[in-house]
């Protein structure tokens, strides 16, 4: 079981993001995924190195910004073992209403469906009703050699388009993966760090750099800076690697969830008829 205290975390963090720092500049290329790696390492040798303690500790909050549910399925079955995640649905991008409400539902199923789950296997390992004492013991053995899981809660921000549009002003004419949609990233993420220093969470994070078609060394350099003008950890990441787009593929199919097949924006809606016309016109 996964247990420290945040402040110890903090310093931990602190101590091994300067270290990565070095690292990085003498080797010029970040690799995302070995940095978050690192940082899960660091917590959960902390909690073994406490796991003796009495007094039960807690692992570090995560406010973890979600574009979307098919995004954030892999996301969440990876780090639900190490961090106590709040899940913050801010997606103002989204220009369609009916659509916005079709992806937080979807967000919503999807985080009632792993939390039930959790519950039935907490349950399985204390013993259900028609469990016998030996079938107890078994499971309670194998899930002590198992890292925790933790419920997942959801915020669900404000649907203001009005911000989208306005922050797009002036870049109406760029293309998909450019400028606008770097403006998107900082626009969302700044919204994310501010509640995540509110509420006085450990880290903050996004899904996005699990898509390839969003660019994880812009995602993970705002978060950066926001983290310095916030004073909240950045947990860097790039989800699309180890397997994770393709095991979010997997889990959309598993729970039967909506994938849209755009970002969510006019801009991106408009590029994607354009790409559906143009298939159409070759056929």
């Amino acid at each position: 079981m996964l247990i420290f205290t945040a402040f110890e975390h903090i310093n931990s963090h602190a101590e091994k993001g300067a270290l990565l720092k070095d690292d990085n500049e003498m080797n010029k290329v970040r690799n995302y995924q070995k940095e978050l790696e690192k940082i899960i390492d660091i917590i959960t040798g902390k909690a073994e190195s406490r796991a003796t303690d009495e007094k039960p500790m807690q692992p570090p909050r995560l406010f973890l910004h979600s574009c979307c549910a098919p995004c954030s399925s892999y996301v969440l079955e990876y780090l639900r073992m190490y961090f106590r995640i709040t899940v913050f649905y801010y997606n103002p991008n989204i220009s369609m209403e009916d659509e916005y409400w079709k992806r937080v539902a979807e967000q919503k199923r999807l985080i009632a469906a792993y939390n039930a789950e959790l519950e039935q296997r907490r349950r399985t390992v204390a013993g259900g009703v028609e469990a016998g004492q030996q079938q107890r013991i078994s499971a309670g053995n194998a899930a002590a050699d198992s890292p925790e899981e933790y419920p997942i809660e959801i915020v669900e921000g404000d649907y203001e388009p009005e911000r989208f549009f306005e922050m797009a002003k002036g870049m109406e004419q760029c293309p998909e993966g450019g400028e606008r949609c770097f403006a998107c990233y900082e626009m969302r993420l700044r919204k994310t760090a501010e509640l995540a220093r509110a509420g006085g969470y450990d880290y903050f994070a996004t899904t996005l750099t699990i898509s390839p078609l969003k660019n994880a060394v812009k995602l993970n350099e705002t978060g950066e800076r926001l983290a310095e003008e916030y004073g909240v950890a950045w947990l860097p990441s790039d989800f699309k690697k180890r397997g994770g787009y393709q095991r979010s593929i997997a889990l959309s199919k598993e729970y039967d969830l909506y994938r849209q097949d755009y970002c969510g924006c006019v801009f991106s809606r408009a590029q994607r008829d354009r790409q559906t016309a143009d298939n159409m016109n070759r056929c």
